[in-house]
């Protein structure tokens, strides 16, 4: 993938919830197009500088990866009200759990590591953990 700054004429996003909620009704509705959902999302946003918020934009995703988008977008707006108590619920386990960014790794469901890391910084992570355990 192509991370571009952005330089589209598109706005940026205003929210990531509704991308968030996009993704959540993906796995209701399609679950096999997950993954195609979400990566297409991501070039949509860092390479095409598409506006995710967008909710035209999300139907349209879900078109690219094989979801009839009026389907999709009314099984959204259907669930409207639990998608966005399901966001708002992982968001406050996040925090709970000591997260504050993104993107986050956790390890052991209790051991927080954010921003992005190498290869080899996840690795030492790893080793120390499972030293720790052992130990």
């Amino acid at each position: 993938m192509v991370f571009n700054e952005w330089a589209s004429g598109n706005e940026p996003p205003s929210s990531s919830l509704p991308a968030q909620m996009a993704a959540k009704s993906m796995k209701i509705l399609a679950p096999d197009h997950v993954d195609a959902f979400h990566h297409r999302l991501l070039r949509a946003y860092f390479t095409e500088n598409r506006t995710i918020s967008d909710w035209s934009v999300l139907g349209a995703v879900a078109s690219d990866v094989g979801v009839d988008s009026e389907e999709f977008l009314a099984a959204t707006r259907q669930r409207d009200r639990s998608l966005t108590e399901e966001v708002i619920a992982d968001h406050n386990e996040a925090i709970n759990k000591g997260i504050t960014g993104v993107p986050a790794t956790i390890f052991n469901d209790t051991f927080p590591i954010q921003g992005a890391q190498d290869f080899d910084s996840l690795s030492m992570w790893t080793a120390r953990l499972l030293d720790r355990r052992s130990g």
